[in-house]
């Protein structure tokens, strides 16, 4: 799902500089529009992976924002939208130049999206130097909004935000018990089990132990399982996503865990499709994440209607964060003295909450949203696992 290097390596850093030098001819980088061009659509860019492995997650984020576009004919404050769409791909080798070409080509004043942190890691400081604001709709590293840059807003999540929001719950259950920790050997593996460690351990948890998998290559996870059924653990604390997160729930099952230890993750392990792969191999599994499309209130009812009836699916988290971001340049545009993204950027920081289907949420100082987290469990209902929402986390 997400793919962090910490900090940009100089691989990253000349790709920015290239994908800037070889933009077209005579084009400033500013993403600044003259009156002509402001009298007309105002160009909106969306990068989001269009192919590759990160292309479910693409189209989820797409929908989510084209769907707040028609809830709103099409307008964001009040303005007609020209959407630029640009293809992230795999990684930054591919998502840098096409965050970046939305600028400089396409004369977009604000940009939503990023699945991946690299890509985020890399464009972030062309977006900062050409005064267009980026509005990140997934990408989790921590470090993607460090110095509060005002053209840098997050509506997702931090790594450690949505781990250390299961860390307290976790150690209640497990009382006098340990618990096991396993995630990918990459900078957001270690992200997330650094924060669910850390309120974990201020909550009175013991750990058990810990491993971490080789990342993109581990499909047998066998000797890691058999590690976790000696160590004496009573529960297992996971972060995995996509085929990784299909692959070891499977095996968690397969190997017997899953009758005898209780699994807790971020709730990527269990969200859209890979659940669907998981089968009833992930019944029972808790996770934690900001979104569900099982949250029982008007606003989220409503939406996932509205989702379904235009895509015949429910909604995914990533098509919350990318309809969620549409509604932060809704907000920020209508409120801008002017249609430039220097105008908007100025503006984001005071547009106040935004009512979500995840619930209302703000910005915090680091420009990341201040949102409610969820203790999901996944349940079948009428022959469909979903991720039931069990309580507020930190709520009883």
């Amino acid at each position: 799902m997400d793919i962090h290097l910490s900090p940009p390596s100089k691989t990253i850093l000349a790709i920015v500089t290239a994908s800037l030098l070889t933009a077209c001819s005579g084009s400033s980088i500013s993403g600044q529009q003259t009156p002509q061009q402001a009298a007309g659509p105002l160009a909106i860019g969306l990068v989001v992976p269009l192919s590759g492995v990160y292309a479910p997650l693409g189209e989820d984020m797409t929908n989510g924002f084209k769907l707040y576009l028609d809830q709103h004919g099409g307008r964001l404050g009040g303005k007609e939208i020209a959407l630029k769409s640009s293809d992230e791909g795999e990684g930054p080798q591919t998502g840098v130049p096409a965050a970046t070409k939305l600028v400089t080509q396409d004369k977009a004043v604000a940009v939503a999206g990023i699945v991946n942190s690299a890509t985020a890691l890399g464009a972030r400081n062309a977006f900062i130097e050409s005064k267009v604001p980026l509005v990140i709709a997934n990408a989790g590293a921590n470090d993607v909004t460090a110095g509060a840059s005002p053209y840098i807003w997050r509506t997702s999540f931090t790594n450690n935000d949505v781990a250390a929001s299961l860390g307290a719950e976790v150690a209640e259950q497990a009382g006098d018990g340990s618990v096991y920790l396993i995630a990918p050997d990459y900078a957001a593996g270690k992200e997330m089990i650094g924060g669910f460690k850390k309120t974990f351990e201020a909550a009175g948890g013991k750990v058990a132990g810990e491993s971490f998998t080789p990342f993109g290559t581990t499909k047998d996870f066998q000797p890691f399982l058999s590690t976790i059924k000696g160590s004496g653990a009573k529960a297992v604390f996971c972060f995995y996503s996509g085929a990784e997160a299909v692959g070891f729930v499977t095996q968690y099952a397969q190997f017997g865990l899953a009758d005898d230890l209780p699994l807790y993750a971020t709730g990527f392990l269990t969200e859209g499709s890979v659940l669907k792969a998981q089968g009833g191999a992930a019944t029972g599994a808790q996770t934690s994440l900001h979104y569900s499309d099982q949250i029982d209130t008007p606003r989220n009812k409503e939406f996932v209607a509205a989702y379904q009836a235009a895509y015949n699916e429910p909604p995914t988290v990533f098509a919350v964060q990318a309809y969620d971001a549409a509604a932060v340049l809704d907000k920020a545009i209508a409120k801008a003295a002017a249609p430039t993204g220097e105008a908007i950027a100025k503006v984001i920081g005071e547009i106040g909450p935004i009512d979500s289907p995840r619930g209302q949420w703000s910005f915090d100082a680091d420009h990341d949203p201040t949102q409610p987290y969820y203790l999901r469990k996944v349940e079948d209902r009428a022959g469909t696992l979903v991720n039931v929402v069990v309580k507020k986390l930190g709520q009883d």
